[in-house]
């Protein structure tokens, strides 16, 4: 890895928003609110609890019992609500997981990165990930895991805040200025562990560093003795689709080897996975 700092790109100013569009989407004629409010009853189910009752949903969502009702029962009758007979509680069914493998099976990113992140996953026997920006966090959509694996409760579809993970900052740093601020505004900064960084100053700074030398590094921001490093996929634009994380366990963490020979290799395989050129 050049370890001669990048000259700085130059920013962009984010894109205006078309004249007509309304600046809350709900306010469209073209949106449909049943479609939300059976979202917000599929959402309810964050995994805090593996089964709800009818009343935990209606309070959940802020529907009376009528709507609520209707939308179980609607989507108990689709297939993606499981009611308990005994206890007439629901819970998320399998068929949900159906979205799951059709985004993966489909999507062009993950298809290109996984036999990358296989071959750096053997490469170093820790464990590999992909990731991408949903609004204000990162989203694991392929998750290459070793024996040495430190934290199993992170599967594909685990959602981390971008501010405080690898990953997360290293696709922040492709980002303009005006859309990083907009995010951390709408974000709940807040510190996960002592050793989190959350005040926005200095996250801004941190993202400058991350320009220059070409990857982000966090050790125990979002899980005590994990550390990250990690690098961003860009576009032809040089924009940020994703980005490629080796996570290891602080008892198996080497700082005098590991960080720079970590950097290299993440800064490789996110410029293998990106997009070189426009496809015709």
């Amino acid at each position: 890895m050049n370890d001669e700092p990048k000259a700085p790109r130059k920013r962009k100013t984010p894109a205006a928003k078309p004249q007509g569009e309304p600046a809350d989407p709900s306010a469209s004629s073209l949106y449909v609110q049943s479609v939300e409010k059976a979202m917000k009853v599929l959402t309810a189910f964050d995994g805090s609890k593996r089964q709800l009752s009818l009343s935990e949903i209606s309070s959940i969502t802020g529907f009376d019992l009528s709507a609520t009702q209707r939308f179980t029962y609607t989507l108990s009758a689709l297939g993606y609500l499981l009611k308990d007979s005994d206890s007439r509680k629901y819970e998320l069914s399998p068929r949900l997981l159906d979205f799951t493998y059709h985004y993966l099976t489909s999507n062009e990113l993950v298809s290109r990165a996984t036999p990358y992140l296989q071959q750096l996953g053997s490469e170093t026997e820790e464990a590999t990930n992909l990731t991408v920006l949903d609004d204000t966090d990162i989203v694991f959509v392929l998750r290459i895991v070793s024996r040495n694996v430190f934290n199993a409760h992170v599967i594909t579809g685990s959602r981390l805040p971008a501010y405080c993970t690898a990953p997360g900052l290293a696709i922040l740093a492709t980002l303009t200025d005006g859309e990083i601020d907009d995010i951390l505004a709408r974000t709940n900064l807040v510190p996960y562990t002592a050793s989190t960084v959350y005040q926005p100053r200095k996250i801004r700074e941190r993202i400058a560093q991350i320009r220059k030398q070409g990857y982000a590094h966090t050790e125990d921001e979002y899980f005590v003795s994990d550390i990250s490093t990690a690098a961003a996929i860009t576009n032809v634009r040089g924009r940020g689709i994703g980005a490629v994380n080796i996570a290891v366990a602080r008892s198996r963490w080497q700082p005098d080897r590991d960080e720079k020979r970590f950097a290299d290799l993440v800064i490789s395989t996110a410029s293998a996975i990106s997009t070189r050129r426009r496809v015709e």
